[in-house]
């Protein structure tokens, strides 16, 4: 009998370095479950492509994360506890929310999961992060509370809330050598996290070199630019034409927007499926993607202090620029004699 015919794709795909991944998604800081809704628009992949196989080249990939389970209570925890006792290796382990600091009360918890059947008291999320970094490929810490502290890490609050490069240290690697990957947004941008994802899981793979990061240990190809630098408003600024109102297609920067200093690429990549983004929605760039959110772009909806140099500055030059275009346009839309009827 013939052997049946392999596609030749497949005889040309390398097997991956390890067959299955797990992916251990904590949801248990302080948060409000914003990130785990989000990825579930993504599309560039789609978390169905990723778990259901559909990418070349991937390990098998399982998802334990609480918002999207079927399991609950200690069924959904099994995998958890495995984890933690070398039982399910390898996986990656993603942090949504800010983490708390346990030490700074007398009594209780501030955010917890699942509860220690020897003293029947909530497990804190921080002890979960203590048992299961050490052992995972590699960490991922996803929105603006998880990477930096995020709304609850502003001044004052009582929880002491943290970024996770701040409770494990900025130095931090896992044991595979992969320092933290961190993926701002408030919530994140669904494309950015899951592209985040895949890149981590061809790194597993053996497929991928070491993912590159900046200095604040976002993946530098998806916030080495600014939102000023991707946005559909950018040509009104350098035209010094800055909208006084909302609703208006022009420059925001006077309406209080960051986008000239902040790193984000959602003014060029959309919210889902290309469509949609802050500022190409109407509305100003707060900074939610850099560490210094919440504290240092507030109050918000005011002009950024700098906007008011630059924007003065581009006045003349701009205006000057404006008339001339509008000069050459009206020359521009005027055929050539010859082609007129003689």
């Amino acid at each position: 009998m013939a052997e049946p015919a392999i596609p030749y794709g497949r005889k040309t795909q390398r097997e991956p370095a390890v067959k299955v991944v797990n992916v251990l998604w904590i949801t248990a800081g302080l948060s409000c479950d914003g990130d785990s809704v989000s990825i579930t628009a993504a599309t560039q992949p789609s978390i169905e492509d990723v778990l259901l196989g559909a990418i070349p080249g991937l390990p098998k990939v399982r998802l334990h994360n609480p918002v999207l389970a079927y399991a609950n209570g200690d069924e959904f925890l099994k995998a958890w506890y495995a984890a933690r006792e070398g039982r399910l290796d390898p996986f990656v382990l993603v942090v949504e929310g800010s983490i708390p600091n346990e030490k700074i009360k007398a009594e209780g918890y501030w955010a917890a999961l699942g509860t220690d059947k020897a003293t029947g008291q909530p497990i804190p999320t921080c002890t979960w992060i203590d048992w299961l970094a050490p052992r995972a490929l590699a960490v991922v810490a996803v929105g603006t509370c998880a990477t930096y502290g995020g709304i609850h890490a502003m001044q004052g609050n009582p929880t002491g809330a943290m970024g996770l490069p701040d409770y494990l240290g900025w130095d931090w690697k896992s044991k595979a050598g992969v320092p933290i990957v961190c993926v701002p947004g408030c919530p994140v941008q669904p494309d950015n996290f899951m592209e985040t994802l895949l890149y981590l899981l061809y790194q597993v793979a053996g497929l991928a070199p070491m993912i590159p990061l900046d200095e604040a240990l976002r993946p530098r190809w998806l916030f080495g630019q600014t939102v000023h630098e991707g946005c559909d408003r950018a040509g009104y600024y350098e035209q010094a034409d800055f909208a006084q109102e909302y609703g208006s297609p022009k420059c925001i920067v006077k309406l209080g927007c960051w986008g000239p200093v902040v790193q984000c690429n959602v003014g060029k990549r959309g919210w889902m499926a290309g469509l949609g983004g802050c500022a190409n929605a109407g509305g100003v760039c707060i900074g939610c993607t850099m560490p210094g959110f919440p504290d240092k772009f507030m109050p918000f909806m005011d002009m950024p202090p700098g906007a008011q140099l630059s924007s003065t500055a581009v006045l003349t030059y701009g205006r000057t620029v404006r008339a001339l275009r509008k000069f050459t346009q009206g020359s521009m839309n005027q055929e050539p004699e010859w082609r007129k009827r003689q």
